[in-house]
Order: structure tokens, then C-alpha cells, then sequence
């Protein structure tokens, strides 16, 4: 039988969420269970459901964490950046660092579409609007300066995402040769190449 730890209640969530993802790391975020999550935690099987209603839930909880996290790294790589392009392009590095940093939130964030359940679904679909919206402002901005094209900024925000998710991707699966470094190096000149190239698309419509 398990014996419960004294955890405080304050940090038992916590606890949980650690154990989960580390979980997850070994046998995806299908094959993991709630006991296993507990045994994990030393605490009895059925202390997860103090925080978690069932494992979707704790999914879902996994998915605002990594959400959470990679529009806090999207904002600091960003930061430093003085133009437009120069700031989405660090953006992207960001998006691409925080892949590599936390993979296993990746999995369940991207992975996992429908795993979040009805009652947390609408605070982890705004905690990742707000991810979004970190790049798709970056974007915005880039069209303000002329930078980029005019129009309608999605397609571009789509661009920009599908571009440093794929990196993300490849790295994570060991399907890019290089190592972090190399990979954020990457990340930045593929950027520069597609905004670049739309930079100057963007600069002949005007002087056209």
C-alpha cells in the first residue's frame, strides 16, 4: 500500500503536474494513468483527484502549464530585439528554445487536441490564444512597419507558427543534426530567409 507524504496542500498540484510530464516522458501522454502518476508522487492513488477530476483534466492542466510557459520565453527571447522583423524573428527562437527545453509539454499541448475536458477547456484555450497571440503581434507589428505584406495578418501568424513548430518538431524527434545552439541558429536564418524574402515582396508593392 502507498503511504501518503506530507505534502502541503499548497504544493501538492505541483507535485502531481512534475510527476505527470516526467510520466510522459517515458510512455506518452496516451499510455500514462493517474496511479502511475501517483506512485510517482508518493502519495496514495487517490490524491490526484483533490486537484484533477479525472486524467484529461490533468492533461489539460500539463498543456496551460506548457502554454503558459512558452509565451513567458516567446516574450523574453523577444525582448532585446529593437525592429520589427528582428523581434519575430527572436520570437520564433523562443518558440523553438521552449520546445526543446520542455518537450514533453509539447506532446501534450500539440499531440493531444481533444484531451482537455469540458470544464477546462475554455481556460486552456485562452492561456493558448494568449501564446499565440505573442507571435501574431509580433507579426501585426512587421505589417505597421512595412515590413511585411498588408492584409489580413492570420496567414502570415500561420506561416510563422507552422515554420517554428516544424523545427520543433524535427529536433525533438532527433530528425535535425544539430545541437540546441545550432538548432536556434537555424531557427533564426530560416526566419530571416521566409520574412525577408516577404520584406522585400512587401518594399517593390510599395514602390510599385
Amino acid at each position: 500500500m502507498t503511504r501518503e507524504l506530507p505534502y502541503h496542500r499548497a504544493n501538492l498540484r505541483k507535485t502531481l503536474l512534475d510527476a505527470a510530464v516526467a510520466l510522459i516522458g517515458e510512455v506518452g501522454p496516451r499510455a500514462f494513468t493517474l496511479r502511475e502518476v501517483a506512485r510517482r508522487a508518493g502519495v496514495s492513488h487517490n490524491a490526484p483527484y483533490r486537484h484533477f477530476a479525472d486524467k484529461d483534466e490533468l492533461l489539460a492542466a500539463v498543456a496551460a502549464e506548457g502554454f503558459e510557459r512558452l509565451a513567458a520565453l516567446m516574450r523574453e527571447a523577444l525582448a532585446p530585439g529593437t525592429l520589427p522583423l528582428e523581434r519575430l524573428e527572436l520570437c520564433g527562437c523562443g518558440y523553438v528554445d521552449f520546445a526543446l527545453r520542455w518537450p514533453n509539454h509539447l506532446l501534450v499541448m500539440f499531440d493531444l487536441p481533444h484531451a482537455a475536458p469540458r470544464g477546462n477547456c475554455d481556460g486552456a484555450e485562452r492561456i493558448g490564444r494568449n501564446a499565440f497571440s505573442v507571435l501574431f503581434d509580433c507579426i501585426t507589428a512587421a505589417q505597421q512597419s512595412g515590413d511585411l505584406p498588408g492584409g489580413d495578418p492570420m496567414p502570415l501568424a500561420w506561416t510563422a507558427w507552422a515554420l517554428v513548430h516544424g523545427i520543433a518538431k524535427l529536433a525533438n524527434s532527433g530528425n535535425l543534426p544539430l545541437d540546441a545552439r545550432s538548432t536556434l541558429e537555424f531557427t533564426r536564418s530560416a526566419a530571416q530567409t521566409i520574412f525577408g524574402g516577404m520584406a522585400k515582396v512587401a518594399s517593390t508593392a510599395e514602390a510599385c
